[in-house]
């Protein structure tokens, strides 16, 4: 893990089971969002700009993202 994400608050969303298919983000103090896979917190994370992520969550929200 980088030494950038050395003290991250992670969260994972309430709604999460506990089946290990979750995602965890953490709010870093320069405003950009990192996320990794909660099976495997000491592995890679990603880490997007405010804008990137902004532009993730409403392709979520807008189902760009669901299986077909």
């Amino acid at each position: 893990m980088s030494s950038e994400l050395t003290g991250a608050v992670w969260r994972k969303s309430s709604r999460s089971a506990n089946n290990g298919q979750c995602v965890e983000v953490a709010f870093l103090d320069d405003r950009r969002v990192a996320m990794r896979d909660s099976k495997n917190p000491t592995g890679p994370a990603l880490v997007f700009t405010p804008g990137e992520f902004g532009a993730f969550v409403a392709g979520v929200a807008a189902g760009e993202f669901n299986q077909r």
